[in-house]
C-alpha cells in the first residue's frame, strides 16, 4: 500500500495531507503567525526558580514563561550518574541566562515544556551535543544492520568530539557520504548556535526547526511514500533545492500540482477537515462515533445506528466494533487528539470477539507516528488509550470557544431568559423609580415576551406601575439582555 503526500502553501499557512488507501489519514497544519515551536533553541533568562515543584519559569521571549523541570536539566542528570537529580536551586538562580531547548509548545494555559539537554534533528541522524551516546531507532530491528549503522557513525565521529547521535530510521540504507554530509551539516548548526549564545541577549531565538513543508521531506517521508504534491511552484522549487541539499532521494517523489482544481479539492481533503470538526463520524455499515473533546480527556462512543447484519445481535455487534477500531485509529491521527481517551465500545459477552476487537484496534494503530498505549477491556467494558500530546488538535488550532455558550455547547432558552429578566425587574423596580423600564434583548426573546409571556409582562407592569417596553437588539445573542431605567 502506497502514500501520497499532499501540500498545499499559502503565505498565511501551509497544510499538509497523508492519503492512506484513498482517504485522508492525517492533517497537518502550520500557521505564519502561530508556528509550532518545538525543536526551537533559545538563549533563555530564569525569572523564578521553585525549589518546592523542582521547577523553573525561564523567560524566551513569549507571552507566557516557560516552564522547566529538573529531570529535563542535563545537568542535574550527569552530575549524579543520572540516577540522583540535584536539586535545582543548586543549579540555576534568578536571573541566569540558559540555552533551552523546546520540548512541548505551548498548550491552553499552558506555557512551552524546555530541556536543557538540545538535541538537532538532521535527515538521517539526530545530534546530541551535550551526550556521547550512539543510539538506534528502535525500528531498525535487525541486529546486524544496528552494529553497522553504530560502526558507520563511530567512524565519522572526531577523535576530541563530545557528542553523541541517534541513529534514524531513515538512515537504514543510507550511504557513507549521506551520512557524513548530515554530520557536517548537524555540526554547523551547532557551532553557529553556540557562537549565538555567546554574543547574543537572552530570549534571543538561537536555532528554529525547519518549516512544515521541509520537515515533510525530512521526517514523512518513507519507502512507502509515492508522491509528494505542492500546489505552489515558488516553493516546490525551494524544496526542491532544499531536497538536492538535504533529502536527494527524496527529489523524484517531488511533484509540482499545476492542475485547474484546487489539489485539496480534488482529493475531498476540504470535506475531510469539516468532517473531523464534527461530534459525528458515520461508518459505512450504518454505525457511528460520537466524539467529545474536553480538556480533561477525550471520549469516544460507539453505536451500531441503523447497521444489523451477521446471523445474530451479537454478530451485529462485534462487526460494527471491528469497523469501529479501523475508525477509532483513523480520528486520532486525524483529529490529532492527545492525553487520556477513553474508547466506549459496545458491550460484548464473547471474549473471542473482545479479543479480535482489542487486536483490530492495535493493529490499526500501530501506523500511528505518536506514541501511544492501549489498556484491556476495564470492568465497565472501556478501552483507555494514552496518546502523547506533541500539538494542538486540529479542533483547538481551526476552531474557538462559541460566544455564546461559552464552549458549554448549549444555551438558555428563551422563555429561561425571559424569567430571568422578569426576576431582575422586580429586583430594579425596588431600588429605583424610573418612569419607565425597557428591556433590550434579542429578537427570539422579544417575541416570546410578545406572544406567550405577554401575560406575564403585563401582570408584572401592573404590579410595579410603571411601563415597560421592549427593543430588539440585533447584534445580542440569545443570553444577552439588558435593562434601561428612562
Amino acid at each position: 500500500m502506497s502514500e501520497n503526500l499532499l501540500i498545499n502553501i499559502t503565505p498565511q499557512e501551509t497544510r499538509v495531507a497523508l492519503i492512506f488507501q484513498g482517504a485522508v489519514q492525517e492533517l497537518h497544519i502550520e500557521r505564519t503567525l502561530s508556528r509550532g515551536l518545538v525543536g526551537n533553541v533559545y538563549l533563555g533568562k530564569v525569572v523564578r526558580v521553585l525549589p518546592g515543584m523542582q521547577s523553573a519559569f525561564i523567560d524566551i521571549g513569549l507571552e507566557r514563561a516557560a516552564f522547566l523541570h529538573v529531570a529535563d536539566i542535563w545537568d542535574a542528570r550527569s552530575q549524579e550518574g543520572g540516577n540522583v537529580l540535584t536539586p535545582i536551586e543548586k543549579l540555576l538562580f534568578d536571573g541566569q541566562s540558559v540555552t533551552v531547548q523546546v520540548i512541548k509548545d505551548p498548550i491552553g494555559t499552558k506555557g512551552a515544556r524546555l530541556s536543557t539537554q538540545i538535541s538537532i534533528a538532521g535527515r538521517m541522524l539526530v545530534y546530541l551535543p551535550q551526550d556521547s551516546h550512539i543510539g538506534i531507532s528502535q525500528r531498525i530491528e535487525n541486529e546486524a544492520e544496528r552494529e553497522a549503522l553504530r560502526a558507520k557513525v563511530l567512524s565519522l565521529q572526531q577523535p576530541d568530539e563530545r557528542g553523541g547521535f541517534i541513529v534514524r530510521t531513515m538512515a537504514e540504507d543510507a550511504s557513507d557520504e549521506d551520512l557524513k554530509s548530515d554530520v557536517e551539516y548537524l555540526r554547523r548548526t551547532w557551532a553557529n548556535i553556540t557562537q549565538m549564545a555567546k554574543t547574543q541577549p537572552p530570549t534571543t531565538l538561537l536555532y528554529q526547526d525547519l518549516n512544515l513543508a521541509q520537515r515533510v521531506l525530512r521526517d514523512f517521508v518513507n519507502e512507502e511514500t509515492a508522491s509528494i504534491q505542492v500546489d505552489s511552484r515558488e516553493n516546490y522549487q525551494m524544496l526542491v533545492d532544499f531536497g538536492a541539499t538535504y533529502t536527494p532521494s527524496v527529489l523524484p517523489k517531488l511533484q509540482h500540482y499545476t492542475g485547474e482544481r484546487p489539489l485539496f479539492d480534488l482529493y475531498g481533503v476540504e470535506e475531510e477537515i469539516e468532517r473531523a470538526l464534527g461530534r459525528r463520524v458515520d461508518l459505512k455499515s450504518g454505525g457511528y462515533l460520537i466524539v467529545d473533546q474536553t480538556e480533561a480527556m477525550t471520549t469516544i462512543d460507539v453505536n451500531t445506528g441503523s447497521f444489523v447484519a451477521g446471523r445474530n445481535f451479537d454478530d451485529t455487534i462485534f462487526k460494527t466494533n471491528l469497523e469501529a477500531a479501523h475508525a477509532i485509529a483513523r480520528q486520532l491521527r486525524l483529529r490529532n487528539l492527545g492525553g487520556i481517551i477513553i474508547l466506549d465500545i459496545i458491550d460484548m459477552e464473547n471474549e473471542e470477539h473482545k479479543a479480535a476487537v482489542l487486536a483490530e484496534l492495535n493493529k490499526a494503530l500501530s501506523r500511528d507516528r505518536t506514541k501511544l498505549s492501549i489498556s484491556n477491556f476495564s470492568a465497565l467494558g472501556l478501552v483507555e488509550v494514552t496518546r502523547k500530546r506533541t500539538r494542538e488538535s486540529l479542533a483547538h488550532i481551526l476552531c474557538e470557544p462559541c460566544p455564546a455558550c461559552s464552549g458549554k455547547g448549549q444555551v438558555k432558552t428563551a422563555r429561561t431568559i425571559c424569567y430571568e429578566i422578569l426576576r431582575e425587574l422586580l429586583r430594579e423596580a425596588k431600588q429605583f423609580n424610573p418612569k419607565e423600564f425597557r428591556i433590550m434583548a434579542s429578537q427570539v426573546v422579544v417575541d416570546m415576551f410578545l406572544e406567550e409571556e405577554s401575560q406575564h409582562l403585563a401582570m408584572l407592569g401592573d404590579f410595579i406601575g410603571k411601563p415597560i417596553s421592549l427593543q430588539v437588539e440585533n447584534v445580542f445573542h440569545q443570553e444577552q439582555y439588558d435593562i434601561i431605567l428612562m
